[in-house]
């Protein structure tokens, strides 16, 4: 009950200051290069770079599919993954890619990965084949357990 309080706050808020997304979201773009952060740390908008990466490092490819209206995409970028567990293993496991579906190359990928909800989350392999998607908010554990199971997935099909 405390979340759903949590979530009804938040979208109240972004309604009442719909450009509150847009400012968090540019502040996290915004880093200075070598800045450290607890945070995971993405590849905005660049689907061919997330995957020469995610080949060259022999890593899947988080790919965080979102719209900049959506409480839920902001309550992650706000709180999961700025949780530093959730950035330190995300950093060390995956290539991670955010992608805004309404811009950009965004409805492409939108569409490839047939997306009907915001966020949606997916981890890929390096050529871009889905591994495991969910839909909706993940709280600090549950995208831990959700990146496990990805790379649990990976690791039978060897």
């Amino acid at each position: 009950m405390n979340m759903l309080l949590k979530i009804l706050l938040l979208s109240l808020v972004v309604w009442a200051k719909p450009n509150s997304y847009v400012s968090v979201h540019t502040i996290v773009q915004q880093l200075p290069t070598g800045t450290t952060t607890n945070a995971i740390q993405f590849i905005e908008q660049d689907w061919n770079l997330a995957k020469q990466r995610a080949m060259q490092e022999n890593k899947l490819i988080f790919v965080d599919v979102y719209a900049s209206w959506c409480p839920p995409c902001m309550l992650l970028k706000t709180k999961t993954f700025q949780n530093k567990k959730v950035g330190d293993f995300f950093n060390q496991h995956f290539v991670n890619i955010s992608i805004d579906a309404e811009k950009s190359i965004g409805p492409q990928v939108a569409r490839y990965f047939g997306v009907t909800a915001y966020p949606t989350l997916v981890f890929t392999d390096g050529a871009g084949k889905p591994v495991l998607y969910a839909m909706g908010y993940m709280g600090t554990k549950d995208i831990l357990k959700f990146a496990q199971a990805a790379l649990d997935k990976l690791s039978a099909t060897k």
